[in-house]
């Protein structure tokens, strides 16, 4: 990917945070707009996020807080090459602090979503189709989401790639191993792209 683009895609990423933040706000407040009580595992917003132009689809949940932990949630990202009743297929997660911050991009084994899954070299090119043009929740959360996508679309390949190794690692049945669940994280600041 061009330095230009993923320059372009942080500006856009500081772009969006910087008018929520002015209205004290951010893509977690956005994003939970008008919820009172925070459901583990609910989505959210309830029914997801469709763009029927791209297929691109995501939702938020949290699971149960833990000590530690910095993590409020994360952002599933999906796309559905096929359209809305078409195979779905995930692409990547964002790991959120409690301000809407980006703590960490991480892959997640098929179990976990329920997806159609995909190995990643069918999935790599999918990333750049990801491309969320929607007015809610919110206009900025939707383009927050896509320069994220773009802003890190090499440590995505490479979240992908880590993943196929850890499953391949574990056998024929690992899909669904109920064992494993992150199979790969990035945690921008840091150098490397960690198998979990």
């Amino acid at each position: 990917m061009p330095n230009e683009a993923r320059e372009q895609a942080l500006a856009e990423i500081a772009f969006c945070e910087a008018i929520l933040a002015k209205g004290g706000l951010s893509v977690l407040s956005e994003t939970l707009a008008g919820v009172t009580d925070i459901d583990a595992f609910a989505h959210y917003p309830a029914g997801d996020v469709f763009d029927p132009a791209s297929n691109a689809q995501w939702y938020y949940h949290c699971h149960p807080a833990t000590e530690g932990s910095d993590e409020h949630g994360h952002f599933h990202c999906f796309l559905r090459p096929d359209g809305a009743d078409g195979p779905i297929h995930h692409l990547v997660a964002i790991g959120v602090d409690a301000r809407g911050q980006l703590l960490r991009l991480f892959t997640v084994n098929q179990w976990v979503v329920g997806d159609d899954w995909v190995d990643a070299a069918t999935a790599i090119p999918l990333l750049s189709r990801f491309d969320m043009q929607m007015p809610r929740p919110s206009y900025l959360v939707n383009r927050w989401l896509t320069a994220i996508l773009v802003a890190y679309e090499p440590e995505i390949i490479a979240l992908l790639q880590a993943r196929d190794r850890a499953l391949s690692a574990h056998g024929t049945d690992a899909r669904q191993d109920r064992s494993l669940e992150v199979l790969s994280e990035f945690r921008p600041g840091s150098s490397a792209t960690a198998p979990v």
